[in-house]
Parts: C-alpha cells; structure tokens; sequence
C-alpha cells in the first residue's frame, strides 16, 4: 500500500475534492490552506486513517502539526504503522 496515495484519497473522501487532491504533493499545505479542512474535517479524516490503516490515534498524539502539509500527515501515519 502506497500510503501517500492512501492519505490523499482519505482527504479526498472527507473533503469532498472531487478528485482534487490527487495533485498535491508532499509539500501542498493543508491545515489553513485547503478550506474544506476544518476541525469536524480534521475529525473525518482522523477517523477514516484508523479504519484504512488499523490504527488508534489518541487525543495527545495529534495536532495542529500533523496536518500542516500532505508530508506531516504521511509521517504521522508512517509513524503510527511503524
């Protein structure tokens, strides 16, 4: 599983982009930067990562930082897998 891809699809889903966000790279911005991600997306995306990938996030392993770009988000998920 490509986790960048996988991630990309999840914002996809949650945000309703339409197929927008498979043009983001590693370094796109997210949190302030893409509208759609607000804090009940934040929530939506959190909850789709653990479905797809089989993890549990706890309430301090996540914040502001992790969804600063499309790049913090796949680390945070690589970590969580590692």
């Amino acid at each position: 599983m490509e986790i960048k891809k996988e991630v990309l699809a999840i914002l996809d889903e949650v945000l309703s982009l339409g197929g927008r966000a498979s043009g983001f790279e590693l370094e796109t911005p997210l949190l302030g930067a893409v509208p759609e991600l607000d804090s009940m997306a934040v929530v939506g995306v959190i909850n789709l990562m653990e479905e797809r990938f089989g993890f549990i996030v706890e309430d301090d392993e996540i914040d502001g930082a992790s969804f600063a770009t499309v790049g913090s988000l796949v680390e945070f998920v690589e970590g969580k897998l590692a």
